[in-house]
């Protein structure tokens, strides 16, 4: 085995890449609420769909190739395997209680119920979008969100009519309220050290994005060379250290050119560009418009009027 490896894995242990979903007898899917930091919340993928609410805090989501800000009432419909973490803006040793509330379950059962349900079948659309995760704004989060909500404090009957019409709306959102998030083909990490290197790699860069992280500095935190640690990256995420923290700081400025007046000058420096001229141009490449002109509304509309994502 490579040496870089070897490093890595004594360093972040042995957990898998892949989450496994336990069984609940009697139950169709898996309901949990849970805080932040928890075990569970890392950088991992699944077979199980996932409908996640955020409920608390705000701070980082990474959906796939997708990376953004989140804030409180986020409801995201993730994919079979699509790779996903939510990273929340907290001080060392604090704690955000029932941050999450999770609905995972299996596509397979909706596929094998259609067999007596043939109804069913107009879930196959969502199924299908669901493989580049879907966000929900508007009523359609509203609803989601309390369909969610009371399959948690129901059983029975009553539990699988809330399951239904929980996907029932995601499934018939209109078209102004929901927006795909990945870029198509993501596949899963294939390596099991993949979770917990990756995990610890994006937290490093999420508390040093005004320039500090360096692709160097990372890599000797996981004990791994440059180079090693370069092509893991991309491998396990599907994209390159330098244009996820690209999209990173951008997702930085972003929020602050929507929710601050700090001048645009300062906002570049915070996010890690100390040129101003290679910001403006970084952003407009990712943006389609110049910082000025995204915080004037032109990029939080083709945004979908979300700029914090």
């Amino acid at each position: 085995m490579n040496s870089h490896v070897e490093r890595a894995r004594r360093l972040v242990g042995q957990t898998a890449a892949r989450e496994i979903i336990p069984a609940v007898p009697d139950q169709t899917g898996r309901w949990l609420m849970h805080g932040y930091p928890d075990p569970i919340a890392r950088w991992n993928h699944h077979p199980e769909l996932e409908v996640h609410l955020l409920q608390r805090g705000s701070g980082w989501y990474i959906v796939g190739d997708r990376i953004g800000r989140y804030s409180p009432g986020q409801l995201v419909l993730v994919g079979s395997h699509l790779p996903h973490n939510w990273i929340s803006d907290i001080e060392p040793g604090a704690h955000i209680a029932d941050r999450d509330v999770v609905f995972q379950f299996h596509p397979q059962w909706i596929r094998d119920a259609r067999a007596l349900l043939p109804e069913l079948a107009a879930l196959e659309p969502l199924l299908a979008l669901a493989a580049r995760g879907i966000e929900y704004s508007g009523r359609s989060a509203e609803r989601g969100t309390a369909e969610l909500l009371a399959i948690g404090g129901s059983s029975g009957m009553a539990r699988l009519e809330h399951i239904t019409a929980l996907l029932r709306t995601l499934a018939e959102a209109p078209a102004d309220e929901y927006r795909l998030l990945a870029s198509p083909g993501i596949a899963p990490p294939s390596d099991h050290q993949a979770t917990r290197i990756i995990d610890l790699a994006m937290r490093e860069v999420l508390t040093n994005l005004n320039g500090t992280v360096s692709l160097t500095s990372i890599a000797a935190r996981v004990g791994m060379s440059q180079s090693g640690f370069s092509r893991y990256f991309a491998r396990a995420t599907g994209q390159s250290f330098s244009d996820t923290l690209r999209k990173l700081r951008l997702a930085k400025a972003r929020q602050m050119l929507a929710f601050t007046d700090d001048p645009i000058t300062a906002i570049a420096r915070s996010s890690g560009y100390n040129n101003l001229s290679n910001f403006n141009r970084q952003f407009r490449l990712e943006h389609g418009v110049t910082p000025t002109e995204y915080r004037h509304g032109a990029g939080r509309r083709a945004d979908g009027g979300r700029p914090a994502a």
